[in-house]
């Protein structure tokens, strides 16, 4: 029966976009006035920021924030960092510039991410914060430390198994109650799709394509930039060298650059025992966020500070290391 209405709820939807994309034409004049508006808003900000800032200042320099109906994938192998990236991105808009964000933890129960919040906020390590192993001068830091957290417009969701019809309707609902500007998906692989599209993939590749594919198509029907994690084949590792992934890498995992307006790849290479990056410089707290593909701009290179003890990641600045 559950079944039956989701199907029925489904054709409804797809029908009433039907009707709505004969009304999609815009006028040249509208589209123009709009863009020139919009380079207007650019030039007038001092960063040129006019999307979701990242806080992270040469990746803002290249996305000027992240972009309205952009589906953006950040994708690495276990341990390099990608859920830190991703509550690292989610707190500096929440946080530092009041931008609603929706996060879904697909992983971990929504006291883990809040847990590493909290550690970002106080400066205090993870590990101590769960074993509650505190001094009272720590606790007094930890409490004076996550008033602006709490204020947040933030919104954690922790359902497992979330297809992309649950996702949507959750989206949809954050969208009409707090006007969300970013969501952030941790992460891909965990994410299902329907039994009838499960039976039309045929393999879990195909279901990744499936889904990316919906995704993109809410970021547009939203016109929210949409960030997701994706895990990377061991074929990083098979290939040595310098362990720096490539886009043919994520496709192994499903079509997902055909379907992402950009592609970052974060690469630690001290966890893979290299002492030194091609100029001599000391790879100890560095995280390379490595972008692959950028539909509306260049490629290159960012290095950032990843601080272990917190999980964390921060703009990187030479005097820190050398």
């Amino acid at each position: 029966m559950v079944e039956k209405e989701n199907k029925n709820r489904t054709k409804k939807h797809v029908l009433s976009k039907e009707n709505n994309n004969l009304n999609n034409f815009k006028a040249m004049s509208d589209l123009t006035t709009e863009v020139i508006n919009q380079i207007y808003e650019a030039r007038n900000n001092e960063n040129g920021v006019i999307g979701v800032p990242s806080e992270f200042t040469e990746i803002d320099k290249i996305t000027s924030g992240w972009q309205p109906a952009d589906f953006i994938i950040v994708a690495a192998r276990p341990a390099m960092g990608k859920t830190a990236y991703a509550l690292s991105i989610a707190r500096n808009a929440a946080v530092d510039f009041k931008v609603p964000v929706a996060y879904f933890s697909l992983e971990m129960y929504a006291k883990e991410p809040v847990t590493r919040l909290i550690s970002f906020e106080s400066g205090i390590y993870t590990e101590k914060l769960r074993r509650g192993l505190l001094n009272n001068e720590e606790m007094h830091q930890v409490q004076s430390s996550i008033t602006s957290l709490a204020e947040a417009p933030l919104f954690i969701d922790d359902t497992a198994n979330l297809s992309v019809f649950e996702l949507r309707e959750k989206v949809l609902r954050l969208k009409t109650k707090h006007n969300i500007q970013l969501l952030i998906i941790d992460y891909l692989q965990l994410m299902q799709v329907d039994n009838e599209s499960k039976i039309e993939a045929g393999t879990k590749e195909q279901e990744i394509s499936i889904i990316c594919r919906s995704l993109k198509s809410l970021a547009k029907e939203l016109n929210i930039p949409i960030i997701a994690l994706s895990q990377l084949s061991n074929s990083v590792e098979k290939r040595g060298g310098d362990y720096r992934p490539l886009l043919s890498d994520l496709n192994e995992m499903g079509n997902i650059v055909q379907h992402a307006d950009m592609v970052q790849f974060i690469c630690r290479p001290s966890y893979y025992g290299i002492t030194k990056d091609e100029e001599g410089n000391s790879t100890e707290g560095v995280a390379n966020i490595i972008i692959s593909k950028h539909r509306n701009g260049s490629l290159r290179d960012i290095r950032l500070r990843y601080i272990d003890t917190l999980s964390k990641f921060d703009n990187f600045y030479n005097e820190d290391f050398y």
